[in-house]
């Protein structure tokens, strides 16, 4: 009695204060139920309340360094047997590391449709009932604008991966700067810089890097800073950034043998060294430091396989011990074309570039003179510019003097 009197008294405290209860009918036994203890009762489930399952799902898995294709396509769980027809279409074939793939599935592991990011173009494979066709069509990219800033402990890439900057980002600099700052030797620790960048997104999803807007670089104590503008990048004033010629034919090497006199590791005498030596792997990217026409392509006695290039007015530049030549004799080539790859022909010793800048056909050392500068914006368009410009330059102020957090 006493149980059943604390029972009706909560009931009613139940009731006053709003709270709705269910509870059960039969009325429990003592022989069977402990005091106090919970009452589990039954309850009959609708069947045709329940939620069917899906005829399809969407799975999204990016490809890894190391999958195969096969594997792969498994793990967006597409059955055996479709994996085997789509393990020969091209596309699928041609999936390189990193690009995120989706697909729509059947619940039995019929794959209805795949699709992914390719350069600028969505790829969409049908099915097995579009017989596993590829299309492409342009992807529509929404444009943003982020702002990253930081500092050189170590060297370029290092500080750019410390702030989450791409290494787009951070060869578009080295290229940007490169008439001024050589990126092999000058760089120091704390030297600082600023960048202004387009990231194109898909689908909501940052995919890629593009352009570099605006950027400031403090090294050594002298600060350089670039804006973009009608194809080429000046610094605040108009003036063009771009030199005639770049400082350096690699974009990221060591000097390992310099301009002047030294005893030659073949030959083991003293004699002058009319370039300079960049080490470098085999098949690193040679450039053509400056626009100009191939005025010889092909093998020259101890340079090996050689490139001369000769520019505007008396300059010429020669790129020697190449493994191999990709232009030809009379062709055009643009500042930062590549030319050719590091090898080890002719007398080389070990793989390496040996580059020369020449005046008037005679050498001299690259790195002591003053390059010439290209044309800077012309008058007509310079208040264009320097509207342009100026909300550029704000940003890089306030980057530079720690007056905004860094913004994707």
């Amino acid at each position: 009695m006493r149980h059943r009197t604390v029972a009706r008294v909560a009931i009613a405290l139940l009731a006053a204060s709003g709270v709705v209860a269910a509870c059960a009918t039969m009325a429990p036994t003592p022989a069977t139920v402990a005091p106090n203890s919970p009452l589990v009762e039954a309850l009959s489930i609708r069947t045709d309340a329940l939620i069917p399952a899906p005829l399809s799902y969407r799975r999204e898995e990016r490809f890894q360094r190391g999958d195969t294709l096969a594997g792969f396509l498994l793990r967006l769980g597409i059955a055996d047997t479709h994996v085997e027809k789509l393990k020969r279409v091209r596309a699928l074939q041609q999936l390189r590391p990193g690009v995120m793939v989706a697909a729509e599935v059947g619940a039995d592991g019929t794959p209805l449709y795949l699709t992914f990011l390719n350069s600028r173009d969505v790829v969409r494979i049908g099915g097995a009932a579009e017989g596993y066709r590829a299309t492409e069509e342009r992807a529509e990219f929404d444009v943003h604008t982020v702002m990253k800033a930081s500092v050189i402990r170590s060297s370029l890439f290092a500080a750019s991966d410390a702030a989450g900057i791409p290494d787009s980002i951070a060869m578009q600099l080295a290229d940007v700067f490169g008439g001024d700052i050589d990126f092999h030797r000058d760089l120091r620790k704390g030297d600082r810089y600023s960048v202004v960048y387009e990231l194109h997104h898909f689908a909501g999803r940052p995919v890629r890097a593009g352009r570099v807007l605006a950027a400031e670089f403090s090294n050594q104590g002298k600060t350089f800073r670039a804006v973009y503008f009608n194809g080429g990048y000046y610094a605040q004033d108009g003036k063009n950034l771009r030199k005639a010629f770049l400082r350096s034919p690699l974009e990221f090497s060591r000097v390992s043998s310099g301009f002047g006199m030294r005893r030659h590791p073949m030959h083991k005498d003293w004699r002058a060294h009319k370039g300079i030596d960049y080490a470098a792997p085999v098949g690193t990217r040679v450039r053509s430091v400056g626009n100009g026409f191939v005025d010889f392509a092909g093998a020259k006695g101890g340079y090996g396989n050689a490139v001369i290039v000769r520019h505007h007015g008396q300059y010429a530049t020669v790129y020697a011990h190449l493994s191999r030549i990709v232009v030809r004799r009379g062709a055009r080539v643009e500042q930062n074309d590549t030319i050719g790859f590091v090898g080890q022909t002719g007398w080389a010793t070990g793989p390496h570039l040996h580059y020369e800048f020449r005046i008037a056909g005679e050498a001299r050392n690259p790195f002591s003179i003053a390059m010439p500068a290209a044309a800077p914006v012309a008058p007509q368009d310079l208040p264009a510019f320097l509207a342009h410009a100026e909300p550029l330059a704000a940003q890089l102020d306030l980057l530079r003097t720690g007056g905004l957090a860094q913004l994707e």
